[in-house]
């Protein structure tokens, strides 16, 4: 299985104009951080996990050129405004592109995109097959897909155990049932938000304190906002099995 991290930020670390620090200004590549969504390819399948605001450009830059299903998280704007731009695909794969998210998400989904759902469909929309999950495993052709009950503050939200890779963004807390279905990840990946307290997300301590509980081969920090830091400065803080992630790294599990 590759894995591909096709975003690594948040929408609170987008550089822009007005901005002056250090990490916008930085001219490492691996500051660079667009919204967070990660690219697996299995054997038989290419799954996205979230399409944010920046994924038409993100499967560009990764060169993509397949795509069979799209997991989402939860329906934050961060993590789905991309949806409508699944179209080339359907256009050049003649095909519906699986998606995959709990009636929660769906439901946000139609408010967002209601002309995809609508009763009568406008020539190249998008074209979607809708599957609605809950905490139960399910397969993506010969893909086991095991959804991680994760809560960004009082929301609901998923992560997904694929074979040894564990991927959660947006986590607060994780119950401990969660934490027993992810004990024996050889790579987990987690995010960890910036050093200050935050409401509804991991900051660096508290990804850390849970990278250690979890014991993986090899921990990744993902949804990172400018707030955190440079990355050659932050890795130099983690311990030696523990790194920030950045777009366009390549990762391969079993």
């Amino acid at each position: 299985m590759k894995i591909t991290f096709l975003g690594t930020g948040t929408s609170q670390g987008i550089p822009v104009i007005t901005c002056n620090c250090v990490v916008c200004r930085s001219d490492d590549y691996r500051n660079k951080r667009l919204r967070v969504s990660v690219l697996i390819e299995t054997a038989d399948k290419t799954i996205v996990i979230d399409s944010g605001p920046d994924f038409r450009y993100q499967m560009l830059r990764a060169n993509v050129q397949n795509l069979d299903a799209i997991l989402y998280t939860h329906e934050h704007k961060d993590h789905v405004a991309g949806l409508d731009d699944i179209r080339p695909f359907n256009y050049l794969l003649k095909k519906n592109i699986d998606i995959y998210a709990t009636e929660r998400v769906q439901h946000g989904l139609k408010k967002e995109f209601s002309y995809i759902f609508a009763e009568v469909k406008y020539p190249g929309l998008p074209q979607i097959e809708m599957h609605t999950i809950s905490d139960q495993s399910f397969y993506i052709g010969e893909t086991k897909i095991e959804p991680l009950d994760i809560m960004h503050y009082r929301l609901p939200i998923l992560g997904f155990r694929i074979g040894d890779f564990t991927y959660i963004t947006d986590a607060k807390t994780v119950p401990e049932e969660t934490v027993e279905k992810i004990m024996g990840s050889k790579i987990l990946v987690v995010n960890a938000l910036q050093k200050e307290h935050h409401i509804s997300h991991f900051t660096l301590d508290e990804a850390i304190e849970f990278a250690r509980k979890i014991g993986a081969e090899a921990t990744y920090f993902t949804h990172m906002s400018h707030n955190l830091g440079l990355h050659e400065d932050v890795e130099k803080e983690l311990p030696k099995n523990i790194k920030l992630a950045y777009d366009g790294l390549t990762l391969f599990c079993e």
